[in-house]
């Protein structure tokens, strides 16, 4: 990845995967995954990251067969994507990621739980911490970054770290980047939480995970080098009453990138 600096990373969010509920075969998967990454490149996004965020519930560490399916539709979005391409296994599988990169050629990897220990509707995840670094040099790809989240939304922090701390942390663990969300998927970072890390962490890049919209990037980018969107990019309307706001069957709208990006 180029320095980040206004930076809108789309998050392209795959079909449900094997032995989830809508799995709908390997070729509808990749069909939809190659669509939204048109969307994304044609609304003038900087970069993607695709992610199985519909594979519920989430797990530590996914199926030799979703991984797979993972490498295969990872493959075919690398061999059209024009722009930088990162992975996000969820919830916290960083090896599988990191195996991804390598295989396939990705520039980045997001790691929900780097340095924390957080509950969530899944059980309890343990910070991986320097592991991610370590693995990451192991397999001879010190050019792919990390992007690690503190404090991560859906879930409550068992740590006793302030937010700064915990920035602090997953710094000296290797991370590249940091990444703060709001509490929820659709909920911005509290903007006095992006103005502590920001004060501690001084140029060092921070990315927002959630939230971001055309309303408020321009206030988001004072404080933040990048943001990860997708939601408020899919066609359709929000629905409140499921966790990720959107259907899987909601797809990224090339209109909703264009007119984000031109705000930014």
């Amino acid at each position: 990845m180029k320095k980040l600096h206004n930076t809108v990373i789309g998050a392209l969010h795959l079909a449900p995967l094997s032995g989830h509920e809508g799995f709908s075969g390997y070729e509808k998967i990749q069909q939809l995954a190659l669509g939204d990454l048109k969307s994304f490149q044609d609304g003038g996004i900087d970069a993607v990251i695709f992610e199985n965020n519909y594979d519920l519930p989430h797990v530590e560490h996914i199926t030799t067969e979703n991984y797979e399916i993972m490498r295969e539709v990872g493959k075919e979005l690398k061999k059209h994507a024009s722009i930088p391409l990162g992975v996000n296994v969820l919830w916290n599988d960083y090896g599988s990621a990191l195996r991804l990169a390598q295989v396939i050629g990705l520039d980045f990897i997001r790691v929900p739980v780097f340095v924390d220990t957080v509950k969530t509707s899944y059980g309890v995840f343990k910070g991986v911490g320097r592991r991610v670094a370590d693995l990451r040099s192991e397999f001879g790809i010190q050019t792919v970054e990390i992007y690690a989240d503190i404090h991560v939304k859906h879930a409550v922090n068992v740590s006793v770290e302030s937010i700064e701390e915990s920035a602090i942390m997953a710094i000296d663990a290797g991370a590249d980047g940091v990444i703060l969300t709001g509490k929820w998927t659709g909920d911005s970072p509290d903007v006095c939480d992006l103005k502590k890390v920001r004060s501690t962490v001084g140029d060092f890049p921070i990315l927002v995970g959630s939230g971001a919209d055309k309303d408020n990037i321009h206030e988001l980018f004072k404080l933040a080098d990048a943001a990860i969107v997708s939601t408020s990019l899919k066609e359709g309307i929000v629905d409140v009453e499921h966790t990720n706001l959107a259907s899987w069957e909601q797809r990224i709208s090339a209109l909703k990138v264009r007119e984000f990006m031109e705000q930014v």
